[in-house]
């Protein structure tokens, strides 16, 4: 099996033989991965320090730690979840015992991002495997060192006929996308995201779509300045600022907007330092090719902290804008990186005209001790999901849902919720013999008419 082609063929043999649906298998094969995992757990961390200067600290709490945890809710729940469920039958099926049973797609392609190349490749994986699928995963060619070792892992786990780890280019997902899949799953950028849609509807293939978006961060004047700046500065610059729930932009109350930047500045020197570069839990740029587009976007723009860069060490200083125009480079796309424009508003409308002028984001925050205001803002906007007064901790709860809606992306994994996406619910009636009442048999007449109407405001 050397070629795509032929694995999806010898996948698409493997499924038809119903292996995959032993959910004995299925926990045989997931156990087995975590011991993988863990027996590399070293080796993980040094290949994301490689890959972006992640501190270990950093890639426990946002890659490694998160996969165990997901494969332990699997693997202790997987029993519970595959157990078809009753459903309460309708008039119309009576006398019926009715279900939903979860059962998978069949042959999964799922391409992995690079900004958490370890977390955002290996936990859809484990879910489509939970759920009875075969995989065929792509890796990230920007993270080398990383996606060399997820495809190791996989390899030493899954025979290709279950899962396999195909490492290349665009040419490679190009390829991978003309073929005809059961379910594809897609963490990455808006533009690619509509390629894998195109690619998708050829052969009405279901997709996630796990996107991203500017995401706003609305700070009101009832907050206490240094926790919210804290708290701000931690989800902001995590990963270098390269995370798809990362605010793009704060839109902050105009009469504590200069108090709190100076707050903003106090917490990023607390937590890099005077010199950022020098700091060991301060993330690198992906590449140069990123780096050069992020320092170009301080062209034009009213840099009051940071923003230093060295293109050739793929660095970016923690960096601070004040008021960017709506229709700068900066604020014209996904930032995703470690920029933090600074709006100011007075008037609720002041922030309807800054949110609106963008397409629904991935995540969305506020911070504010006014009850009222916090349920009113998250009541008038559309977004993926978000946090009152913190960032990204929502991604952290596996109960619940994690996508994006509109140009942020479809559908939503995390926890059962992943099970449940890489799972079909197949409605099953199982009908009775002990009666089998006329009325709906033809000839019709007039009574059994009558009769049905009152059945049917009875039961509804």
């Amino acid at each position: 099996m050397n070629n795509i082609s032929d694995i999806l063929s010898a996948q698409k043999t493997l499924f038809r033989s119903q292996k995959t649906k032993d959910v004995a298998y299925r926990l045989q094969l997931l156990k087995t991965l975590k011991t993988e995992i863990i027996s590399k757990e070293q080796a993980i961390y040094d290949g994301l320090k490689t890959d972006f200067n992640k501190s270990e600290f950093e890639s426990f709490i946002s890659e490694y730690g998160l996969v165990i945890s997901e494969l332990d809710l699997v693997i202790n729940n997987l029993k519970k979840w595959v157990k078809p469920k009753r459903i309460k039958s309708s008039m119309l099926t009576f006398p019926s015992k009715d279900y939903i049973y979860k059962v998978p797609y069949g042959n999964v392609l799922v391409i992995g991002p690079w900004n958490y190349p370890f977390l955002l490749t290996l936990e859809p994986l484990i879910m489509a495997i939970a759920s009875g699928n075969t995989v065929v995963l792509k890796p990230s060619e920007l993270t080398k060192n990383t996606s060399k070792l997820v495809s190791e892992i996989i390899e030493n786990v899954f025979p290709k006929e279950v899962a396999v780890s195909i490492q290349g280019g665009i040419d490679v997902a190009t390829e991978l996308l003309t073929q005809k899949w059961d379910y594809i799953f897609f963490t990455g950028s808006v533009p690619v995201g509509k390629i894998v849609a195109q690619a998708a509807a050829k052969h009405l293939t279901p997709v996630t779509l796990e996107l991203g978006g500017k995401t706003p961060c609305i700070v009101d004047d009832t907050v206490d300045l240094k926790l919210s700046a804290r708290r701000i500065v931690w989800g902001k610059f995590l990963n270098g600022g390269q995370t798809c729930i990362a605010t793009d932009y704060l839109i902050v109350k105009e009469s504590i907007k200069e108090a709190f930047i100076e707050m903003l500045k106090k917490e990023i020197i607390r937590a890099y330092g005077e010199t950022p570069k020098n700091s060991k839990d301060f993330p690198r740029v992906i590449n140069t090719r990123n780096t050069e587009r992020l320092a170009k976007s301080f062209e034009n723009v009213n840099v009051i902290f940071g923003g230093d860069f060295d293109i050739d060490a793929c660095y970016i200083a923690p960096t601070l804008v004040d008021e960017p125009d709506l229709d700068s480079a900066l604020m014209s796309d996904e930032i995703f990186g470690p920029i933090l424009p600074i709006l100011s508003y007075k008037t609720g409308e002041d922030i309807e005209n800054i949110i609106w002028n963008f397409e629904k984001p991935l995540a969305f925050y506020v911070f504010s001790n006014n009850k009222s205001f916090v349920e009113k803002t998250l009541n008038k906007f559309e977004f993926g999901g978000g946090v009152v007064n913190d960032l990204l901790i929502h991604f952290g709860n596996h109960r619940l849902p994690f996508g994006g809606v509109g140009a942020s992306g479809m559908g939503a994994y995390h926890g059962q919720h992943g099970f449940d996406t890489f799972s079909h619910n197949k409605a099953i009636v199982k009908r009775g013999n002990w009666t089998d009442p006329p009325v709906r048999y033809a000839p019709y007449n007039m009574k059994k008419l009558n009769i049905l109407k009152k059945m049917f405001r009875w039961f509804g």
